[in-house]
């Protein structure tokens, strides 16, 4: 059987109220609990789509775990990658030698960094490969000095496929003139683009036998570049390879090489969860306003019922009835339109940007130039719970008050 309370809270929910501004206020009420959700909603996951982009794009160029020799490097790199091979998380392994250098042409002179590779074992932990504008990674040949440039990078130094570029190393070399830098002739043979500025405009690759003898390094490396298996495994991996490798070495996992843009990421992303709560908030004090009128305009009914023998919980219960339908209404009706936003970004936005003429993200200036979208179910649940929460909150001291209504008082007008 029904409680008298819930019935008679769903009845002053359902009923037409003589004075339609109560109405007009719990119609305002559930569309801002709805659009305070259906936002939330949405910019979470539009945030986890950006982090979960960035990612994607750093981990196809850096790696997963990197596993870097001491002041004179890595003498043995083969044994060092066995050793890290033995753990069943480590699905790939690559030696790099890392250097910085100017290139020089006609056209101009760039910083860059310099990365020495193996081209049959760089696909092992990098996905450059699948990115190349131009030639291929199998194109960087031992003893033939080619370079493989980023695509930014190409553009500023005014180079394709083909031409020539002088790598000035810092290390300088002693001659009867006194000590001069380094340079040497390079030969372009391929061009990556990864839409990662970073990585685009500064990132040059050689083969690791010519990085070794441009910086003099003999047989050494720099060291050892890891894939794991799942990335989030990598923080647990690379602390195990910390106790498991015997050569002398650091070793770091990519959520320290990038800490500062996940972080930031994270810093925004909690930020506008906490603005975008306010919304919801402020739809919940108009909860509050709602049920301060009703309650009002119910005097005659609370007092009926009290000299009927409610009690004051049972009152009280009325209210927190009625508060908590508009709070679950707004609630349900926010939670649906904002994964139907999410899931439909990538049609919403481009209908948005035809309609009013404009770009969000312009390619000039952002290089992710769509706006991404990853749905979170987690995040689905805490933003119901949140407003859940504020809603029937909301409605206990309307409710409360409600119940203290003495009924001869309330009577002795009507």
């Amino acid at each position: 059987m029904q409680p008298f309370e819930l019935f008679v809270g769903l009845r002053y929910t359902r009923a037409k109220r003589r004075n339609n501004f109560i109405s007009f206020i719990s119609f305002i009420s559930i569309l801002g609990i709805a659009l305070g959700i259906a936002a939330l909603v949405t910019v979470m996951s539009v945030m986890n789509g950006f982090e979960k982009e960035i990612r994607t794009r750093i981990l196809g160029v850096a790696a997963h775990i990197q596993i870097m020799g001491m002041d004179k490097g890595l003498a043995d790199w083969k044994s060092v990658a066995a050793e890290a091979k033995k753990n069943p998380a480590v699905i790939g392994a690559a030696p790099y030698v890392l250097g910085q250098g100017l290139l020089s042409t006609g056209g101009g002179v760039r910083g860059v960094f310099v990365r020495g590779i193996l081209p049959e074992l760089e696909g092992e932990v990098a996905d450059i490969g699948r990115h190349m504008q131009a030639g291929q990674m199998a194109d960087l040949k031992s003893g033939e000095f080619g370079i493989v440039l980023g695509a930014n990078l190409a553009s500023g130094l005014r180079v394709g496929v083909g031409d020539r570029v002088t790598l000035i190393a810092p290390q300088g070399q002693v001659t009867p003139a006194g000590l001069v830098p380094r340079l040497k002739q390079f030969k372009v043979v391929g061009i990556f683009k990864v839409d990662h500025n970073e990585y685009d405009s500064s990132l040059a690759m050689t083969h690791l036998e010519d990085a070794q003898l441009l910086y003099r390094l003999q047989d050494t490396v720099s060291g050892v570049r890891l894939k794991t298996r799942d990335i989030y495994e990598a923080p647990s991996v690379a602390r195990a390879l910390t106790r498991t490798i015997t050569t002398e070495a650091y070793v770091s996992d990519w959520t320290q090489q990038n800490v500062n843009y996940f972080r930031a990421i994270q810093i925004e992303k909690r930020m506008m969860f906490i603005i975008l709560t306010l919304i919801i908030l402020v739809a919940a004090i108009n909860v509050v306003s709602t049920l301060v009128m009703v309650v009002t305009e119910k005097h005659p009914d609370i007092a009926i019922l009290r000299t009927l023998g409610a009690a004051p919980s049972s009152i009280m219960k009325i209210f927190v009835v009625q508060g908590a339908v508009i709070g679950l209404v707004g609630t349900i009706t926010g939670v649906v339109l904002g994964i139907l936003l999410a899931l439909n970004i990538d049609t919403v936005v481009p209908f948005v940007e035809r309609a009013f003429g404009f770009q969000i993200l312009s390619r000039e200036v952002y290089y992710i130039s769509e706006l991404p979208s990853d749905l979170h179910w987690g995040d689905v649940g805490y933003v119901v719970a949140i407003s859940l929460a504020l809603s029937f909150l909301a409605t206990l001291y309307p409710s409360w008050r409600a119940s203290r209504i003495n009924p001869a008082e309330a009577l002795r007008y009507e």
